[in-house]
């Protein structure tokens, strides 16, 4: 599951950079629960829990249907 996570995080990528931020995958446990974190200016974005809830995880979830949840540490 952890490869499919990345494979949607990379396609998430390119929008995240455009605006000078980014997102590393820092796990993935057996649940489906996936931990991220945001980089550069998503990392102290105020937006950043939008794009988290409405960006990330519809998306992850969308192209990994196994994943339960999204967090940002």
């Amino acid at each position: 599951m952890k490869d499919k996570v990345l494979r949607a995080l990379d396609s998430i990528r390119p929008g995240l950079q455009a605006d000078g931020g980014d997102v590393e995958l820092v796990d993935v446990d057996i649940q489906g629960k996936v931990l991220i974190k945001l980089v550069g200016n998503c990392g102290g974005c105020p937006m950043s829990e939008i794009t988290l809830q409405q960006g990330i995880e519809r998306i992850v979830k969308m192209q990994v249907p196994e994943v339960t949840s999204v967090e940002a540490i």
